[in-house]
């Protein structure tokens, strides 16, 4: 790199030092109050901005712009424009106005709405998220937006998020107040996304079909070595990575994200990248880009990133671990301890919301990350269950039980007794974070939510996080602001809810059969696959929460319930059918060859010499024989039960049926064939191996 990180951080982001640059000081200010206000844009000052934008990005080479949003597909949408208008004479202008800096309006008809738009109904709009910073990407300026329809229906998964921050933000300053801040202006909640992925050879994933169709292979015997060496987590990057992440970083900083880590991962092949955590939607944003750059910039170094939660069965899948956590204006961490008796209290409260909302909503939170990807890894003794709880860490627990049981913690007195005892000892993060078997985990300052999946967005994720959260704030506000004596009515809530709530607080092991039947005992949810946790969405009571705080409406909800079992549904249908064809055109094909072979070799010698032993050839023959005949029947039950599905119009129906039977089907046809695998001559198997997958990269 030639240029110092300083120099390269944020160059390709018209960010706030860019602003005050190129804006006016009028037209600064108004834009600032927008972005830290949400007071509405004029007319004019969009124009400014707008010009000064595109005079930044013009000086950079760029000539098209974008208003890129993030659609119900989870991944990135975009359409470029260029900045050319006719100026006669066969002359061009490059113009970009206000009216194309705030809104757009590409063709919605075309991505998922779950009912919220016909095909007919091709109208949507994308509006500028000033929060978010326009940035460059590949010569294009890139206008973060949020996607609606012509009837004000989000049709994306920013604005949800959006409005999840507004509702936390109101409050949670209703909290504040009530402890006598009148000073600051705004909440945000902050996240930093860890994000896994796995590197494969490119020459190696082109022979792949699952691997091309699916982003995981369906096939594949577990190669002589996996992880059980534990020698590549945090293990000597190879020089190929090195060069690839190098390169990953320099991309990141100059669009102003803040890459910190990176290093192996526990599984051959796998790695993480971890930036510096930042306010929610722009760390949304950030994470997309992240994903996007990972696997375009692996391409350039000849490798192929798989982003997908299993790509290889009995290894590690990956993961995203989503770090929460609630700040003011000012810079102030509501999640961690304060130096004072009063601090204490009031993160003790914005601390017992979260325990009540968890508890309260274990069935949203698990339905955030409910995926067809996600559901391999979840329970599989690589990641938390399925079964959310809370961990505290030991010191923390006692607090949370000394108030609980209104007994003395350590040799303090009584901690409601006085408000002005000091009784919250020092939480140093090392000490906090000693649990990775926990779904949510507080860890000094923040909640680790470690169950999201590697290729979700974590837009979803944190929309039900923020949501939940802020309607427990409400409750406590309206509780607090009716009391009339705010002190012992503080006391008398955050007692009673760590009493009413404690069940959702553990400190064990959550891989453990024993958590199981201790969490049932303790009544709490288990809801093991995506169709199992997917229809509380539409409970009564949830979609009730949601309005009531203006995230989705009830149309809004049930349309993002639809899209999503229908993302299940075709996601697994499209595994069944690359299943189908790679065993009818490669596997059993290739094996038939083998098994040729194999008679002609005993053939040839009972010709030679009658006696002549011929017992691996026989032997391997029989065994083959039979795991072929074991595959083509399964094969024939997938096929019918594939056929079954997509003659079904219900998706519910199909969803609950994919559960059922195509995933038992899969599994089924799946087995003869790594068995195949296993004793067929390598030179006759028609696809690389996971030994060559796994360790490709040199």
């Amino acid at each position: 790199m030639e240029k110092q990180v300083t120099e390269i951080f944020g160059e390709n982001v018209f960010d706030d030092s860019t602003m005050r640059q190129t804006l006016p000081k009028d037209v600064y200010k108004e834009l600032r109050k927008t972005i830290d206000d949400g007071l509405p844009l004029n007319r004019k000052i969009a124009d400014a901005v707008a010009h000064a934008m595109k005079v930044w990005a013009l000086e950079k080479g760029v000539t098209h712009f974008t208003h890129w949003f993030q659609p119900m597909t989870g991944v990135t949408a975009e359409k470029h424009d260029s900045f050319i208008t006719p100026a006669g004479n066969g002359k061009v202008l490059m113009e970009f106005s206000g009216k194309e800096l705030i809104k757009g309006e590409p063709d919605a008809s075309s991505f998922p709405s779950g009912g919220l738009r016909a095909t007919f109904e091709a109208r949507g709009y994308t509006a500028w998220d000033p929060t978010s910073n326009a940035f460059i990407k590949e010569g294009v300026l890139c206008i973060p937006t949020a996607f609606a329809s012509y009837t004000g229906h989000a049709l994306d998964k920013k604005t949800p998020l959006l409005r999840s921050m507004d509702a936390i933000n109101t409050q949670a300053l209703r909290i504040l107040r009530l402890f006598g801040d009148n000073q600051t202006r705004s909440v945000k909640t902050t996240v930093g996304p860890e994000q896994e992925y796995f590197l494969v050879d490119e020459k190696y994933f082109w022979d792949r079909k699952d691997l091309v169709y699916t982003g995981r292979t369906l096939f594949g015997s577990m190669a002589p070595k996996g992880q059980e060496m534990e020698d590549h987590y945090f293990g000597t990057i190879k020089s190929r990575v090195q060069k690839f992440m190098t390169e990953l970083d320099e991309e990141l900083w100059k669009l102003g994200v803040t890459s910190k880590t990176e290093h192996n991962e526990v599984a051959p092949a796998q790695h993480e990248m971890a930036p510096i955590f930042t306010t929610t939607n722009l760390a949304t944003d950030q994470n997309q880009l992240a994903m996007e750059l990972i696997q375009r910039i692996a391409k350039k170094h000849g490798m192929v990133a798989l982003l997908h939660e299993k790509p290889f069965d009995g290894i590690n899948g990956s993961g995203k671990h989503n770090n929460w956590s609630i700040s003011t204006d000012s810079g102030d961490n509501l999640l961690e301890p304060g130096d004072t008796p009063y601090e204490n209290i009031q993160f003790l409260l914005f601390l017992a919301a979260i325990v009540k909302a968890v508890d309260e909503h274990q069935d949203l939170l698990r339905l955030s990350v409910a995926t067809a990807g996600n559901d391999h890894r979840l329970g599989a003794n690589e990641a938390p269950p399925a079964i959310i709880s809370i961990f505290m860490g030991d010191e923390l627990e006692e607090v949370i039980e000394a108030i609980r049981d209104d007994k003395d913690y350590g040799n303090h007195e009584k901690i409601f007794m006085n408000i002005g005892t000091d009784v919250l000892p020092n939480l140093p993060i090392d000490t906090t974070d000693r649990n990775r078997t926990s779904p949510f985990a507080f860890t000094g300052n923040k909640f680790e939510f470690r169950m999201p999946g590697s290729a979700q967005s974590i837009a979803g994720i944190n929309v039900i996080l923020n949501s939940v959260i802020a309607d427990s704030l409400r409750e406590i506000a309206d509780a607090l602001e009716a009391a009339p004596d705010f002190d012992s009515a503080l006391h008398v809530l955050i007692q009673s809810i760590f009493q009413d709530h404690s069940r959702i607080i553990f400190n064990g092991n959550g891989y453990s059969d024993e958590w199981v039947k201790e969490a049932q005992n303790r009544g709490l949810l288990n809801l093991k696959t995506t169709p199992d946790a997917l229809p509380y969405f539409k409970n009564e009571e949830n979609i009730a929460l949601f309005e009531r705080l203006g995230v989705f409406s009830r149309e809004e909800v049930l349309s993002r319930y639809e899209i999503l079992m229908e993302e299940y549904v075709n996601l697994i249908n499209i595994e069944a059918k690359t299943m189908v064809n790679m065993a009818k055109k490669e596997i059993l094909p290739a094996v038939a060859g083998f098994e040729g072979k194999l008679a002609d070799i005993i053939l040839s010698k009972k010709e030679a010499m009658p006696d002549l032993p011929a017992v691996y050839e026989t032997r391997t023959l029989e065994d083959a024989s039979e795991l072929t005949k074991k595959a083509y029947y399964t094969l024939e039950k997938l096929e019918t039960d594939v056929a079954v599905l997509n003659s079904m119009s219900d998706f519910e129906e199909k969803a609950f049926f994919v559960r059922d039977h195509i995933l038992a089907d899969m599994e089924a046809l799946r087995e003869p064939c790594d068995f195949l695998e296993d004793i067929t001559d390598a030179k006759e198997w028609p696809f690389p191996t996971y030994g060559k997958l796994l360790f490709g990269i040199q």
